[in-house]
């Protein structure tokens, strides 16, 4: 029997970033949506979410982290403003946006995803969309007040913070969400030799 793992690879977020997005998640409870909250300590940047893999490909995932590794200097990035994903008359998904060295991020999410296809994994097929999720709607919303509570937060900006690594994640399904577990890292050092 072969055993497989869900796993993701991701930024981690400072606690003073997940502190901020957590006020906002208690902000936002006013408005009275019908959200499945995500736990502010499981609030990440996701560059590559899998599915369930193997333990070789997981050994892959490893080899092309790796490669990153020399090639990238810490990310200065920002929390800002809110939105939902796909739409307001149809949202699934409120999370929070980020800015900052958009250009770098863009590029390092670009050379791991050509970086992976290379050992075996298909090229995502929709555009990168850095966010940092923070609920999952569960059922109709009204979009009138979904509206009024993005309006409010648009001007949101968290403090700036370095992302410096990348994670390749182990993600457990439980009944009371998710548990994370990380199985490799690879620091963002810009080596200057490269």
């Amino acid at each position: 029997m072969s055993d497989t793992i869900r796993a993701f690879i991701a930024l981690k977020l400072p606690e003073n970033i997940l502190s901020f997005i957590k006020k906002i998640q208690k902000d936002l409870k006013q408005y009275g949506f019908a959200l499945r909250w995500v736990k502010p300590e499981n609030i990440h940047l996701t560059l590559k979410f899998f599915g369930n893999v193997s333990d070789s490909e997981a050994e892959n995932i490893k080899l092309a982290l790796s490669d990153c590794i020399g090639r990238f200097s810490p990310l200065l990035l920002s929390a800002n403003a809110i939105g939902v994903f796909p739409s307001i008359m149809r949202p699934k998904v409120i999370w929070v946006g980020i800015s900052g060295q958009m250009p770098m991020l863009f590029s390092l999410q670009n050379v791991l995803e050509k970086r992976l296809e290379e050992v075996g994994f298909k090229k995502e097929d929709r555009p990168f969309q850095g966010h940092l999720t923070m609920g999952r709607f569960k059922g109709r919303v009204d979009s009138a007040k979904l509206v009024e509570a993005i309006k409010k937060y648009k001007d949101i900006n968290s403090d700036v913070f370095a992302a410096e690594e990348i994670i390749l994640y182990k993600s457990d399904l439980k009944p009371d969400g998710p548990v994370y577990t990380e199985l490799f890292n690879a620091p963002l050092i810009k080596n200057m030799e490269a």
